[in-house]
């Protein structure tokens, strides 16, 4: 449809125990450039194993590197459902994904060719939103409500100020936040913002960045 799209395949990931011989070693090497090559990583894994400690891995990788991720669930044709059964897979998966539960996910067969181009659709949407910018007044408005009905709290007890909000970068989109005291912005209240963001404005796929600056 006019649009050039570049597909880059891998030999996956294996178990760092199971790496013996040289060419594992390399093909893992090349596994991790390949991430860092692409726009949208397409995580491939298998219904009738489910997500494993090795899947999650190569999700840390991608979203490490700030890649945005699909999670394309592979050979659907061979689990026995009704109509509740990928809904309650979904959420199986989301609970093991946690932190990475933004990440979209699409089930196929590619025996069957079930939903396989969907997975191009998709990835594409995913591209959109971590190119999206939102305008600084409207961060302002929305996030500051939220801030204004749970504000940050500090261990020492003193008074955290944030005073002003920006996007000064997409893909991946990066979010300044500029207050009084920037280090004393715990873990718990990034995460807050993070979801406040989603919350608001998607960025499905996408590793969300936030930074706190002094004022």
């Amino acid at each position: 449809y006019g649009e050039e799209i570049l597909l880059i395949d891998t030999a996956g990931l294996r178990r760092k125990s199971k790496i013996k011989e040289s060419i594992e070693f390399y093909s893992t090497i090349r596994t991790l450039k390949s991430i860092d090559r692409c726009d949208v990583a397409v995580i491939l894994i298998d219904a009738t194993q489910g997500l494993e400690h090795q899947d999650l891995r190569i999700i840390d990788d991608a979203i490490e590197r700030k890649r945005a991720a699909v999670i394309v669930v592979n050979k659907w044709d061979l689990i026995e459902k009704d109509d509740k059964t990928a809904r309650a897979f979904e959420k199986a998966l989301k609970e093991k994904l946690r932190i990475y539960d933004f990440i979209p996910i699409i089930f196929v067969s590619a025996l069957m060719k079930q939903r396989i181009y969907k997975v191009i659709e998709l990835a594409k949407e995913v591209d959109a939103e971590q190119n999206k910018r939102i305008s600084t007044s409207e961060l302002n408005d929305i996030l500051g409500a939220d801030i204004k009905v749970f504000p940050p709290r500090s261990r020492s007890g003193k008074e955290i100020k944030l005073k002003y909000i920006t996007q000064v970068k997409s893909k991946p989109p990066v979010f300044a936040f500029f207050c009084n005291e920037p280090k004393m912005v715990d873990d718990n209240y990034r995460r807050f913002l993070e979801n406040k963001i989603r919350e608001h404005f998607t960025f499905s796929g996408v590793p969300v960045l936030l930074s706190f600056k002094q004022k």
